[in-house]
């Protein structure tokens, strides 16, 4: 955070929340994935319809992190790094070891490195752009463009060209073809207006103008959890994987 501002404490609590969530909504797939259990995949499947709120918040208040960094660049650089790790891992080394099924391409750390690198360049734009304008425009912009993977743009209005779709080299802007995968992927279009969204709300935190509240703490683990969210991400994977075939192993000298 750049010196003199005072660190709003919620949105570490809002971000821990959102990770711990995406680690317990991720265990449910993994012990469908690596132990076959079904009720593992039905639970997974269920808690689904959550996950948008999920995204919303961890992307959300990244933005607005972002309008309160010293350098957005650098720490867009240093999580998409992450990201092309994430990705070495599942679809280079994983199968290597026959471990298929969970390639990510483009995944969360992409997606926001990527945010925070543009949002970095075009930072003084921002700041001196109306903030009220910004978030209204960065909204109608998300809605406008969410189901760009459907080759809708304008609540259906508008349907893109099919050639748009034909290869996999633009996923990162949310084209992709029919054989594309990606246990994990947050496409460019519209995560960023999301992400320029908070930005855009981050005047008012970058001006010590958001409620009272939001500067106390309520949760030490949240608050924790949200401060360490990139490194929770990168590992919370391996370690499921570990504990799930631990119990593996277990259920095999068992049985």
């Amino acid at each position: 955070m750049k010196d003199g501002t005072k660190r709003i404490l919620l949105l570490d609590e809002l971000r821990g929340f959102a990770i711990i969530c995406m680690v317990v909504h991720h265990a449910f797939f993994d012990f469908g994935f690596v132990l076959n259990y079904r009720w593992g995949y039905e639970i997974f499947d269920a808690l689904c319809i959550f996950q948008p709120l999920f995204w919303a918040i961890f992307i959300i208040t990244s933005g607005i992190c972002s309008r309160l960094s010293r350098n957005a660049v650098k720490r867009g650089i240093i999580v998409f790094s992450g990201g092309l790790a994430v990705t070495l891992v599942t679809a280079v080394i994983m199968p290597l070891i026959g471990i298929t099924g969970a390639e990510i391409y483009f995944g969360i750390l992409s997606c926001l490195g990527c945010c925070m690198i543009i949002t970095g360049l075009i930072m003084p734009l921002i700041e001196k752009s109306n903030e009220k304008a910004g978030m209204l425009i960065s909204a109608f912009l998300f809605f406008s463009t969410y189901n760009i993977s459907s080759k809708k743009l304008l609540f259906g209005l508008i349907t893109l060209p099919d050639f748009l779709y034909q290869n996999d080299f633009l996923c990162p802007f949310g084209f992709y073809s029919s054989s594309f995968e990606s246990a994990d992927y947050f496409s460019l279009i519209p995560w960023f207006f999301l992400f320029l969204f908070g930005a855009f709300l981050g005047k008012y935190a970058k001006d010590g103008a958001f409620p009272a509240a939001a500067y106390k703490s309520r949760s030490k683990f949240l608050r924790k959890a949200g401060k360490s969210s990139f490194w929770i991400y990168l590992f919370h994977q391996p370690v499921l994987y570990a504990v799930m075939y631990i119990i593996s192993f277990i259920q095999l000298i068992f049985s």
